[in-house]
């Protein structure tokens, strides 16, 4: 068997040697990303003992390029550098060259981009470029490099040479740059813990004080462009607007939510969000669409819908289910991300939102052919004009100057239809379980208004669990048809644990309890060390902390997780560690609270109190019906027993008993005002 698979191996090999120019030893890995650099002329190599092997062996520098399928600008290097036999043979005759795909092992990307941060003094990106010695130790950091140079930047021919004649004449140069950049790591990593500081009642209006200095009042969001969703300060804001009904904190999340909703930012033709804005005004995306950014909007717009009532809201959630069914979805999980480039018909060239955007011609064109007789107002309303808005050409938006138009939904099938001449751009089809488990999350909150998407997250969660839970080992991602290999996270284990957590809530079946309790002790077992939390241990130690960057923080969700479970298993360990991780980072969450906007709805959580209302399953959610109605406190679990009576507790204590409704719901509402 095994001669087999190695004649068998052998012959695509000499297949794709007759097809392709080049060929490297990422052929052999599953990651899309990893494929498409499988035939640059550069020699890569995948992240693994046999380069860094092979690097000490032969004295030579090592280039690392750490990038994602869906990048923009790691296309752009590629195309300039990697697919350039000049590049190629400086790095081929001088370095060893890694490629990392970033989504596969977030744990070398977030070590990476701590080293880059160090050496930068500001955040890093992708495509990240780090060059390390020939033992492994990181001596220069870079996001994009063009080939020559151009934007103020070196080239990254006359940076390799560099550093190769560096190596050659003053090789102790590197060394200690090197030796420097480790000294600072440690030091990063062994960092005394911030002072305790006691946590204030007023934190909530300090967050939304927070995020208001940073708020553009005239386009909405927070900071200029390039803008993001920031959907857990978004989520944050909704929350501390249910806890105590402050007005600017609704005001503004309403007001970004509703912009995007509007905006280009928004795909307004198929549905679903782009990962972030170039334009101040939300109009121009960066065309990309990630499973994280929808998976968390879905949840954000479920929440101002509860709040305001609003169809808008309720259309953006059918249509972004909608638009994930019908591109990410496969086997009942989802696929990871959409590249922002795709094939223009009249170039034959990849061109940045080629697929997305409209000539004004074909579109009124269509639109005529199709028999809408208003096609102005259709025009006019979806922003498509003749100077267009991109590069000549339309991305649509909502032109809040013209009333909604009749037909509308028929001249968005009429605009479909132009699309669906094209290509659609690539689709990574990896299965994150971290970002599956995000949606099924949000799917389940989203059931509230959709009843349909409660069994749909049912069905999601059972069918990752059976391509990621294997043998009794959870595993990080998995391309469908091959086995798992890498294993899971604090980033999965947070984010599955809160996914079940929601399965419970809205099936009360004991099962999702059980399951979301075991991986909690699985969690604190591989990384709650010292009393520390750890994004992962291999092949890096890598500390967790509360920030949010492009999605929710796992370490955030982590402590959400055991604050919920302290009182659902009752748990009290579970309280008393997610009470040291907030406190341990007290005095930096009180410093800048905007900044960590999860971490936030932690203190509060923790300094509020979940309540727990305990009674049969039956009563429990008309109970939930009313309390939801009269109360818009956010902080309330329910757990179905096999008791008659109403029972409400905290964490250490049940203040609460009776046989009426009316009663418990009275009580809880004087516990609350306390």
């Amino acid at each position: 068997m095994k001669k087999i698979m190695i004649f068998f191996i052998t012959a695509v090999i000499m297949i794709q040697a007759k097809t392709f120019k080049y060929t490297n030893e990422l052929i052999y890995e599953d990651s899309p990303y990893l494929l498409q650099h499988a035939h640059n002329p550069v020699n890569w190599m995948p992240w693994s003992k046999k380069a860094f092997d092979k690097a000490k062996k032969e004295n030579k520098l090592i280039f690392l390029s750490i990038g994602y399928s869906t990048c923009h600008w790691c296309h752009v290097m590629e195309e300039e550098s990697f697919e350039n036999p000049k590049v190629a043979k400086i790095l081929n005759d001088n370095y060893i060259s890694i490629k990392v795909d970033r989504e596969e092992m977030p744990s070398v990307d977030k070590h990476f981009q701590d080293v880059y941060y160090l050496m930068n003094k500001r955040g890093g990106g992708w495509p990240l470029t780090i060059i390390l010695t020939p033992e492994g130790k990181p001596f220069f950091s870079a996001t994009y490099i063009p080939r020559e140079p151009k934007y103020g930047r070196p080239g990254l021919v006359e940076m390799l040479k560099y550093f190769v004649s560096i190596k050659e004449k003053n090789p102790q140069k590197l060394e200690d740059v090197a030796k420097d950049v480790d000294k600072y790591l440690k030091l990063m990593e062994n960092a005394p813990k911030e002072s305790k500081t006691p946590l204030k009642s007023d934190l909530a209006k300090e967050f939304v004080k927070g995020v208001a200095k940073n708020f553009d009042k005239d386009n909405f969001g927070i900071g200029l462009a390039p803008k993001f969703p920031h959907t857990s300060t978004l989520r944050a804001l909704l929350e501390i607007y249910r806890l105590n009904h402050d007005k600017l904190a609704l005001t503004m999340a309403e007001e970004m939510l509703m912009a995007m909703a509007q905006g280009g930012i928004y795909d307004q033709i198929e549905g679903g969000f782009f990962r972030y804005s170039t334009d101040e005004r939300w109009m121009i995306p960066h065309f990309e669409k990630m499973l994280y950014t929808n998976a968390e909007l879905l949840e954000d717009y479920t929440l101002i819908y509860k709040i305001t009532k609003k169809e808008l809201y309720k259309d953006i959630i059918d249509e972004l289910v909608s638009f994930l069914k019908k591109r990410f979805e496969k086997d009942g999980v989802f696929y990871s991300a959409s590249d922002a480039d795709s094939i223009d018909p009249k170039t034959n060239k990849k061109e940045e939102g080629a697929y997305f955007v409209y000539e004004y011609n074909e579109a009124e064109n269509a639109l005529k052919k199709g028999g809408i007789k208003n096609y102005k107002e259709i025009l006019e309303y979806l922003g498509i004009s003749e100077d267009g808005n991109f590069e000549g050409k339309n991305n649509p938006y909502i032109d809040e100057l013209y009333p909604k138009p009749a037909n509308l939904t028929e001249a968005k099938n009429i605009l479909q239809s132009i699309r669906d001449k094209r290509i659609y751009p690539f689709v990574d089809h990896k299965i994150l379980l971290s970002w599956n488990a995000l949606l099924i999350k949000s799917l389940f909150k989203a059931s509230d208004i959709k009843s349909d998407l409660k069994e749909k997250g049912l069905n999601s969660l059972d069918a990752l669990m059976r391509k990621v839970y294997i043998d009794g080992k959870l595993y990080h991602q998995v391309l469908l048809g091959k086995k798992p290999k890498i294993e899971a996270n604090l980033e999965d284990y947070s984010f599955l644990i809160s996914a079940l957590i929601s399965a419970y809530e809205v099936t009360y079946d004991d099962s999702f309890l059980a399951k979301a309790n075991k991986f909690a002790k699985e969690a604190i077992s591989k990384f709650y060390l010292d009393d520390k939390w750890y994004a992962s241990l291999k092949p890096f130690k890598v500390r967790a902390s509360f920030d949010g960057n492009a999605y929710v923080s796992p370490l955030g969700v982590m402590v959400d997780n055991l604050l919920k479970l302290a009182l659902f298993k009752e748990e009290l360990s579970y309280e008393t560690m997610a009470k040291k991780s907030i406190k341990d980072n007290s005095e930096l969450l009180l410093k800048y609270p905007s900044n960590f906007p999860q971490a936030v709805l932690d203190m509060l959580a923790y300094k509020k109190g979940y309540i727990i209302v305990k009674t049969k399953k039956k009563p429990l959610e008309e109970l939930k019906k009313s309390l939801e109605t009269k109360l818009s406190y956010p902080f309330i679990l329910y757990k179905a027993t096999s008791d008659t009576n109403y029972l409400a507790c905290k964490v250490d204590v049940c203040f609460a008993f009776s046989k009426e409704k009316d009663e418990i719901i009275s009580k809880i509402e004087k516990e609350i005002k306390r």
